[in-house]
């Protein structure tokens, strides 16, 4: 058991390095993050102008939200991908996975938390070191507090590891369709617009709010980013985690379960 620990934890810790050397990507992300941000915060000014959303979600806080969506962009876009992994399934490379001496659910779920962790990181740092500073009304703004700071983290890797999650679904969707297109963009598009990166959930009608409050994908994005503003008081914050982590149970143990019956029934691709 320890010794399969172990593999778990070194293939996250290699992978993580890897993905750290791809630093020429990580500016022209940071380039691009920062463009996307200006670009929505512009739209949603123009839109507060002549609506009475700001009694709903403050325009500071808004703010806030869309330069959290940027930094974090690699935690919680659903559409962040490892194609090594669909190359396995399709081409019979799969063969060689099954032959190691771990699960390969648990396998996967490290590499692909390491690979956004290490995108993350080399792009969260330099875009915070630009947001705090810009002029108003574009300037992030900091937590109300210490209390509200340590909810937003807590949340927050909660949410990556909820990503994870749902992104292996889609993984395993592969075994049967054998084609990645379709799941990324059903999953990918639906919930990306579910977890408020499209439009942020208290600015959504009412109707479509209590459907989105029934799923994860709410959890992944819209949650943390408004527990970092304290749009979000912090008792419910608390019940919000507590729901993130029956969430995180439920698909983990669904997407094993699945793992095992496609790993059952696989055909290797190629001979």
């Amino acid at each position: 058991m320890i010794g399969t620990r172990n593999a778990y934890w070194s293939i996250c810790r290699l992978r993580f390095i890897n993905g750290l050397q791809y630093r020429t990507a990580a500016l022209a992300g940071i380039a691009t993050q920062l463009f996307f941000g200006f670009v929505f915060i512009m739209i949603f000014i123009a839109f507060y102008e002549n609506s009475a959303a700001m009694t709903v979600f403050p325009l500071e806080d808004l703010i806030t939200y869309v330069w959290l969506q940027q930094i974090f962009l690699s935690f919680i876009a659903l559409w962040f991908r490892d194609n090594e992994l669909f190359g396995m399934i399709t081409d019979g490379h799969i063969a060689y996975e099954l032959c190691r001496p771990a699960k390969l659910y648990p396998f996967w779920y490290a590499k692909l938390i390491a690979q956004r962790v290490a995108s993350a990181l080399l792009r969260c740092f330099p875009l915070l070191g630009i947001i705090f500073f810009l002029p108003q009304p574009y300037r992030m703004e900091l937590p109300p507090d210490v209390f509200t700071f340590f909810l937003f983290a807590l949340a927050l890797m909660l949410a990556l590891l909820l990503v994870t999650a749902i992104s292996m679904l889609i993984y395993i969707s592969v075994f049967w369709t054998m084609s990645p297109v379709g799941s990324i963009l059903m999953v990918g598009v639906a919930g990306e617009f579910l977890a408020g990166l499209i439009i942020p959930v208290p600015l959504m009608p009412s109707w479509l709010q209590s459907i989105v409050h029934l799923l994860p994908f709410r959890y992944t994005a819209d949650f943390p980013f408004r527990v970092y503003s304290g749009h979000i008081p912090k008792l419910e914050a608390l019940t919000g985690i507590s729901v993130q982590l029956l969430w995180l149970v439920i698909l983990i143990a669904g997407g094993y379960w699945l793992m095992q019956r496609a790993l059952r029934a696989v055909v290797v691709q190629g001979g």
